[in-house]
């Protein structure tokens, strides 16, 4: 046992280390500039000014000071942020690193960006059902708490139910928040999840994948087994005709997971196990900032 936590501890500083490097070398500034805050907020009073509108007239200052002022407000640049993140078995798969290792980097990476903002951030782990859920909170030691669980999260042999994370979220989330939902997304659609959790929230799909989903090797008869489901198949993957409708299949399930999103006004980060995924954070944002500020 103490082993094992030597372990988890050791990762946890890695991850820190790194993950820290990458929020100061690529978000500085990014992350600010495509995420908006929950509203504006009251700043201040000042007299009126002709040009100002009428309808942020304060009755009561004026009132009491015998000339017009009006309210002031500037943007809320706090966030809420929650990381939802899919620990069924699927995320064991990966050809260069595995998909659950690849979401986990990606989001301490995303946290530590957060941290600097002085956001609120917080963890929804689940599967068939939700595993675990710590709230947003401050901090670098409240950022820490989150990646150490998610780092000792072991995978879990269970089919994914995406509607159940999606209705969970929606429920104990008060206020607007910013949910970065991350899932290889083989799973039953949960559309009316998804779109009612738009509606409420900046809900962005960082959608986990592995070139060998639709580039099988030809490696002769295998043993492919679900690892959330158990089910075994053998398959030979020396026809190339077996090769191409695997991979078909594949390509079948990312586009209409890609459709789904599209058509919710979802965005989707495709993420991929043999990437450098600080690139793909980066050519997410670079594309989000553009599309805000043409």
């Amino acid at each position: 046992m103490n082993s094992q936590l030597s372990d988890i501890l050791k990762k946890v500083r890695r991850l820190e280390i790194i993950s820290n490097r990458s929020a100061n070398d690529l978000f500085a500034g990014e992350y600010k500039s495509v995420f908006r805050g929950q509203g504006m907020e009251f700043s201040e009073v000042r007299e009126y000014q002709p040009g100002d509108d009428v309808r942020l007239v304060d009755w009561n200052v004026t009132a009491r000071a015998g000339r017009p002022y009006i309210k002031r407000f500037v943007e809320e640049r706090e966030l809420t942020i929650l990381f939802m993140l899919d620990v069924s078995a699927s995320g064991i798969f990966g050809s260069v690193r595995g998909k659950l290792d690849t979401a986990v980097e990606t989001a301490a990476t995303l946290m530590f960006s957060a941290l600097k903002n002085n956001d609120k951030v917080g963890l929804l782990t689940f599967c068939d059902e939700v595993i675990g859920y710590q709230p947003p909170r401050k901090g670098k030691g409240a950022v820490l708490r989150l990646i150490r669980e998610m780092v000792a999260q072991q995978p879990v042999c269970r089919p994914t139910d995406l509607a159940k994370a999606l209705e969970y979220a929606n429920r104990v989330l008060k206020r607007r928040a910013v949910i970065f939902f991350m899932s290889d997304f083989f799973a039953p659609q949960a559309d009316r999840q998804l779109a009612l959790c738009r509606r409420k929230h900046d809900l962005i799909a960082l959608r986990l994948t592995d070139p060998r989903e639709t580039a099988f090797p030809n490696i002769g008869f295998v043993t492919l087994r679900d690892p959330e489901t158990g089910e075994t198949a053998e398959v030979d993957t020396a026809s190339p005709r077996v090769r191409a409708l695997l991979a078909e299949r594949f390509r079948r399930q990312r586009d209409s997971v890609a459709g789904c999103l599209k058509h919710y006004g979802i965005d989707e980060m495709p993420i991929a196990t043999d990437r450098d995924y600080v690139k793909d954070l980066r050519r997410f944002f670079e594309k989000r900032r553009g599309r805000k500020h043409p």
